[in-house]
């Protein structure tokens, strides 16, 4: 079953189909459905060198300068998404790898502050029962990448917690 099949077979709240579905800025979508800026609480970010699997998924060499970032998303205090990216630090423009270095700023948003035209390639989509998120059992896992220029830019997993949260 594709992306889109298996979000629509998922018997969840509507906001959270829209931000699970989106090809663009789940940050931006917070905003428009809470009212509240979103925030990004860095919860650690460091620089990792490639791996195999790595260098192949953003074709760098073994060993290339990987940034690996996690965040939650958050407005008006109340968490919505957490978020693991990998980046890999020579494919990015100059200005996008020192904004991304700065950590609290989304990933969204700085690829639309510098003009960056990007699309985003779904790679899976699930629904995890028993593993906690923000208070809730159940949660919403999905993975994508961010292509520019016909490579891989960056990698992102977010996790959403399946509750009554998303009934805005």
């Amino acid at each position: 079953m594709d992306f889109l099949e298996k979000l629509k077979s998922f018997d969840i709240p509507t906001c959270l189909r829209i931000c699970a579905g989106t090809d663009g800025s789940v940050t931006f979508l917070l905003e428009i459905m809470t009212r509240y800026p979103t925030a990004v609480v860095t919860e650690f970010q460091h620089i990792i060198p490639a791996d195999e699997q790595i260098a192949e998924l953003f074709d760098v060499n073994v060993g290339a300068d990987i940034n690996e970032r996690v965040v939650t998303l958050t407005a008006d205090d109340v968490p919505y998404v957490f978020a693991r990216s990998l980046s890999a630090i020579e494919k990015m423009p100059e200005a996008v790898r020192s904004d991304m270095m700065k950590a609290d700023i989304p990933i969204g948003r700085i690829l639309r502050d510098h003009d960056i035209e990007t699309r985003r390639d779904f790679e899976n989509i699930e629904l995890i029962e028993d593993e906690p998120l923000f208070g809730a059992q159940k949660l919403l896992s999905r993975s994508y990448r961010i292509v520019h220029h016909s490579g891989v830019l960056m990698w992102i997993n977010e996790k959403f917690p399946v509750d009554t949260r998303w009934c805005l």
